[in-house]
């Protein structure tokens, strides 16, 4: 079940579409100003529904700033203005796709459906190289470098550090790495994994860059980010 992001300020637009993606089977989470779907957006999703005149951050910006951040998930913009330029200031800022208000139901879920599978491809063709900051990813030749340097990991760093890369921004929490990991339900203690994602910190960190940030309490997020902006 594909997970949708809808961020739309009008709140009888948002219910209806909320509804209507529902019904069609799509996982819908929803936030009605800029600042609160850009933060929802990092928490990762399958497509956003971006509308372009919302309170705080407005659409454009919240498109550029996911965009900046490596976020590439399929963006449709929804908007009332359908002059050119507005379409070409919204792909500019990272949109795939752009409706125009008013539109029916069923043309915007042959939008959603087409940016999904277009997304789809283009993960299969690009799933096996994973590129973020100074950190390359190979996974079909199982190999890591960091500014074109070779790095080695342990058999478990390097499952560990695939398996958060390919849900990158998203929540991996130590129950879920454990099962992705070492395949079992539980492990004897969270300290295990603890202690592997930090020999994969000592191993990856540095040129500048830090990528796996930690949710005290909850687990890890493979969320690159510059040194000094790392918390």
């Amino acid at each position: 079940m594909a997970h949708i992001l809808l961020v739309e300020d009008d709140r009888t637009i948002r219910m209806a579409l909320e509804y209507a993606l529902t019904g069609a089977g799509y996982q819908v989470s929803t936030a009605s100003d800029g600042n609160a779907g850009l933060e929802a957006a990092r928490q990762g999703s399958d497509l956003v529904l971006l509308d372009v005149m919302l309170p705080g951050l407005s659409g454009l910006e919240v498109a550029r700033i996911l965009r900046s951040e490596g976020h590439s998930e399929p963006i449709i913009m929804l908007t009332a203005l359908d002059q050119d330029h507005d379409k070409v200031a919204g792909l500019d800022a990272g949109a795939d796709d752009y409706i125009t208000k008013p539109f029916s139901v069923t043309e915007l879920l042959a939008r959603i459906r087409a940016n999904l599978r277009r997304a789809e491809r283009t993960n299969d063709r690009e799933q096996t190289i994973i590129e973020a900051g100074e950190l390359v990813i190979d996974t079909q030749a199982a190999r890591v470098s960091i500014a074109g340097e070779p790095v080695k990991l342990r058999s478990k760093e390097y499952g560990l550090l695939v398996a958060m890369a390919q849900r990158a921004h998203a929540l991996c929490t130590r129950q879920w790495l454990t099962q992705e990991v070492w395949g079992e339900a539980f492990l004897s203690t969270s300290r295990t994994i603890d202690t592997h994602v930090r020999r994969l910190r000592k191993a990856i960190d540095g040129h500048g860059w830090s990528y796996i940030q930690t949710e005290h309490g909850m687990g890890y997020r493979f969320e690159p980010k510059r040194e000094e902006d790392a918390s």
